[in-house]
């Protein structure tokens, strides 16, 4: 809105919040994530049994493979508010947006992205996106996974892991073996978080029985943020690749409603119109 005097109302509220409450753009406050005293120490022991690995199995780095999950909420926002200046707690409304699902993402040593999969919570497939979500056949064409929990949470466990290695992981080691020539018992070397359901007893034997030439090798823990590839140079661009293609479809979802000269904007935010339209978010993602 702009005045005669070539004035705009937003820089009249901003200015007027500032001087007379003292107010300034805040981010939502969070605890932050603290790393073991010994972390340095238990990294350097981790990279140093990788090169051995490494060496002794001769993996090249198309076989090197470090996975992460991450959870994307449906509709995330900024996670800005105006609070008072200097304000050392600042809540957000909204902030803490339950509705979501969960991406897993690979990535190989010399930078090859393997397919994503998706988690979203439920108990059947009629918890995943619709046969009529934008961009479902780009989806499968380049092999990123829908998958249902099978519980009523959207978090990664024991069935949906087990998808992930037959489905994504082992398709893309035989595929490299075949274009390197490699023999049928090359090694591969998967680094994974150190977390309950990866260092299972359960999910250790059943890789080592039915995939026993995929060496399992874990992050140290509580060093996510400093030692786990996808963590520190994946998921963030991701996750901003995923919140701008939202802000796309909720500014074109309001684009159809002015054109259709609709007199009340409003934004159809169920859960299962999110849902399906997560399947651009993932496309455009990966594709970028």
């Amino acid at each position: 809105m702009e005045y005669v005097d070539g004035s705009k109302f937003e820089s009249f509220v901003c200015r007027w919040l500032h001087r007379e409450l003292n107010w300034s753009i805040r981010k939502a406050t969070h605890a932050a994530h603290k790393l073991p005293n010994d972390w340095e120490d238990q990294c350097k022991k981790a990279a140093l049994q990788k090169a051995y690995l490494i060496k002794e199995y001769d993996i090249p780095a198309s076989l090197f493979i470090n996975a992460d999950q991450t959870q994307k909420t449906y509709a995330p926002g900024d996670k800005m508010t105006w609070a008072e200046t200097g304000s050392s707690q600042v809540l957000v409304v909204r902030a803490e947006e339950k509705r979501a699902f969960t991406i897993l993402v690979g990535v190989t040593a010399n930078s090859d992205a393997l397919p994503f999969q998706a988690v979203y919570g439920g108990k059947s497939s009629r918890s995943l996106p619709s046969q009529m979500s934008p961009a479902l056949d780009e989806a499968r064409r380049i092999g990123i996974e829908l998958v249902f929990s099978g519980t009523d949470t959207y978090w990664s466990n024991h069935a949906t892991m087990h998808q992930y290695v037959k489905e994504i992981l082992v398709p893309h080691i035989e595929k490299i073996k075949q274009e390197l020539n490699l023999p049928s018992d090359q090694k591969t070397l998967w680094s994974i978080e150190v977390w309950s359901v990866h260092r299972s007893q359960e999910f250790q034997d059943w890789m080592k029985e039915n995939y026993p030439h995929i060496i399992l090798d874990y992050i140290p823990g509580g060093c996510t943020g400093v030692a786990q590839p996808c963590d520190v140079g994946i998921q963030c661009p991701l996750k901003l690749l995923t919140k701008q293609s939202y802000h796309e479809y909720v500014v074109n979802e309001f684009e159809k409603q002015i054109k259709s000269k609709k007199e009340v904007l409003t934004l159809d935010d169920r859960l299962q119109p999110l849902r399906d339209s997560s399947v651009q978010w993932l496309v455009n993602a990966y594709l970028q």
